[in-house]
């Protein structure tokens, strides 16, 4: 199999995969799923563990969460067949990581996999089923389903019980009325993402794009009752996914942050997304950021705002 996964954010692609690499081990193979971001392979990670933790399933992460000690063991039971299903970063693409009897290769959110990187998953793909997944998958990679052996599963329909994201694109002069619903949202039981350009104010005063850090200030000054967290990619691994666990376990209201929770992260009770400066952002970020919302049966909203307008 050399298949692509085609469907929208949030209908259920990580379940096939999850469900692809069940049947494999069940077949005496191993199963490496490969992900762009430690954020997400963590995150995978987590329901790999709990959703086979019933099975005699040994499941492994390899990333920079683990430390280079972890990870040579992790590397030495991979090519030992210790390890059955092991979900990780670019790590895994490194000539000294091998296995005993690799029979599938899942690759996620393939559109943040640069050339080079599909040149080396190229030799991993040899004699190997491989599944990939996107909800916009990048145009050498469509052609492939055109000109090449690529064939295309897709998944056309929103999980039961889902509607659609309500989405608005609105002007600075609507600012009042969008913190005024991130209260009322949260007050409703729901959480909220601020999504912003940039981590920190930038030296060029012209550009007055928001940052997540000053943003995060600014939004805990204006709504004091309501718990503010912020994250972005200068922080230390450990500490972004301590931030991701308590947004998911309803410590935090409000979560601003940068592009590191444009893919994959999962968590079903946040249905507003707020992105600063839409502008800045390409359609397939939008598109993917929209995705973090509308995960339950909880109405969602996006709001992607604009200098102009």
């Amino acid at each position: 199999m050399d298949r692509l996964l085609c469907g929208d954010v949030g209908y259920g692609k990580t379940e096939v995969a999850l469900r692809a690499a069940f049947k494999c081990v069940e077949e005496s193979f191993q199963a490496a799923y490969l992900v762009p971001t430690t954020l997400l392979a963590q995150q995978h990670y987590n329901t790999f563990k709990s959703r086979m933790e019933n099975y005699p399933i040994r499941v492994e992460m390899l990333s920079r969460f683990r430390t280079k000690k972890q990870q040579a063991e992790i590397i030495k039971k991979l090519k030992s067949g210790e390890v059955d299903v092991v979900i990780g970063t670019h790590r895994l693409l490194q000539k000294d990581v091998g296995f005993k009897n690799l029979g599938l290769l899942i690759i996620d959110e393939e559109q943040r996999f640069g050339v080079g990187h599909k040149e080396t998953i190229k030799k991993l793909k040899s004699n190997v089923n491989v599944l990939t997944l996107s909800a916009t998958p990048i145009p050498r990679t469509v052609a492939m389903t055109v000109f090449g052996d690529l064939d295309v599963s897709v998944l056309d329909e929103i999980p039961p019980g889902r509607s659609p994201v309500e989405t608005y694109a609105v002007g600075e002069n609507m600012r009042k009325r969008i913190t005024a619903f991130i209260d009322k949202q949260v007050g409703l039981g729901g959480q909220a993402y601020v999504v912003c350009p940039l981590i920190e104010d930038s030296e060029n005063a012209e550009t007055k794009l928001k940052s997540a850090e000053q943003h995060a200030k600014d939004l805990q000054k204006l709504l004091p009752h309501r718990r503010v967290a912020v994250l972005h990619g200068r922080m230390k691994n450990a500490e972004k996914d301590q931030i991701m666990r308590d947004f998911a376990a309803q410590k935090y209201d409000i979560l601003v942050a940068t592009t590191v929770i444009e893919v994959g992260v999962d968590v079903p009770n946040a249905n507003l997304m707020v992105v600063e400066d839409a502008d800045r952002f390409g359609l397939s970020q939008l598109h993917q950021l929209r995705g973090r919302v509308g995960r339950s049966s909880r109405h969602a909203y996006a709001y992607l705002t604009f200098r102009r307008g």
